[in-house]
């Protein structure tokens, strides 16, 4: 099953993904398929090995929207170390503490298992795909370890063996909060759905249109559907009417037999759980085009982010966006809308920066395994040097 598995996999990264003709020649399947025979054959593999090896597999594409993993299931729980780390210079700074309360954020790891951090940046480079320490992610590094040396903000140092933990159940956050008597606060951490950010922008109507300032935090931000920030889109840009273009978005879609049929088997399931008129339109609209087009490989939607009228609001006047590199996808995309707004600045770090291949497909097999690919790639890779 696993072989047969790969195999299809293989055949999809050489097919299916967006990327596959930029890409080409740059994974070696041979030699993953070749550690699979041997541990069936051993009787030593099995799932969670098997996720393993497929996601090293997929590391040889350098795309970050590009994932495979195991199923969520009552059986099959996702586990982590309770923390979450940010490189500077040699230390690995906590960021954040979920379940791992023997950690503050500000403690840093100095080593793991004995090896000092700056040693393990040059082992795990391939993994890491990143030039800037503060861009790196390091989760799937630390889970290869079991030791972490501690240095907490006094000054201390102890030996911690690392523990494993139920993940933390994602909780999104929309919300608005009060700065002073001129300023908003909004903070979202995704754009999954729309719902709850037209609910919010509705509740606090009449705020938004007398504040004089918003501040909107999307420092994090995990994507979703660009549908799902139409609601804040005449607060971002000022009153009258604007020509936004979208040309560093221009796509073409890879509309293979299989990426048709994954994107409208996703689209039904979506329209079964919207009850907006506009979004069901617009969702109708999306399935329409992969009706039309499968089976003609590379092709451009029309209409698909090239310009629209943006229709603003006096008020808030003055838009201050957070960001920072754990925002990404359709995070990304609305960053890149901000900007086109006189009324707003960025400060932050750069987001993510997922979209040069995008729009993901989603295959599974047996209810187990699922591979996260992008169907889509931007035309301004054609002119990259």
């Amino acid at each position: 099953m696993y072989l047969e598995i790969f195999q299809e996999i293989v055949h999809m990264m050489h097919n299916d993904y967006a990327g596959y003709i930029d890409k080409k020649g740059w994974d070696n399947p041979q030699e993953f398929e070749k550690k699979i025979m041997n541990l069936e054959y051993s009787g030593e593999l099995n799932a969670n090995l098997f996720a393993e090896i497929v996601e090293d597999y997929l590391i040889d594409f350098k795309d970050s929207h590009l994932f495979f993993q195991i199923s969520k299931s009552d059986e099959q729980k996702e586990i982590d170390y309770g923390f979450r780390v940010r490189r500077f210079e040699d230390k690995l700074y906590i960021t954040s503490v979920s379940k791992e309360q023997r950690l503050k954020p500000g403690d840093a790891i100095i080593s793991l298992n004995n090896i000092p951090i700056q040693d393990l940046v040059e082992r795990h480079q391939r993994e890491l795909m990143e030039t800037k320490a503060e861009r790196e992610d390091w989760r799937k590094i630390i889970q290869k370890y079991s030791i972490a040396e501690v240095l907490d903000t006094k000054g201390n140092k102890q030996l911690m063996e690392l523990k494993r933990y139920e993940k933390a159940e994602y909780v999104p956050e929309h919300s608005i909060t009060k700065v002073d008597s001129d300023t908003l606060c909004l903070k979202i951490t995704d754009f999954f759905s729309a719902d709850p950010i037209e609910e919010l922008v509705n509740q606090y109507k009449s705020e938004l249109k007398q504040k004089k300032n918003l501040i909107i935090d999307v420092r994090v931000n995990y994507g979703g559907s660009t549908l799902a920030y139409a609601s804040l889109e005449k607060y971002i840009f000022p009153s009258g009417s604007m020509k936004i273009d979208f040309l560093d978005y221009e796509m073409e879609f890879n509309c293979t037999d299989r990426n048709a049929e994954l994107m409208i088997e996703s689209i039904n399931d979506g329209l079964d759980k919207i009850d907006n008129e506009e979004h069901r339109k617009s969702l109708e609209q999306w399935k329409e085009t992969w009706v039309k087009k499968k089976g003609k490989g590379f092709v451009s939607f029309e209409g698909k982010f090239v310009e629209v009228d943006m229709k603003g609001l006096r008020s808030p006047e003055n838009i201050i966006l957070l960001i920072d590199n754990y925002c990404g996808s359709a995070g990304d995309i609305f960053v890149y809308l901000c900007k086109k707004s006189p009324k707003v600045i960025v400060v932050g770090r750069p987001t993510m920066g997922l979209n040069d291949y995008s729009n993901l497909a989603i295959k599974k097999w047996h209810d187990v395994f699922e591979l996260y690919y992008p169907t889509s790639r931007l035309k301004s890779l054609d002119h990259r040097g």
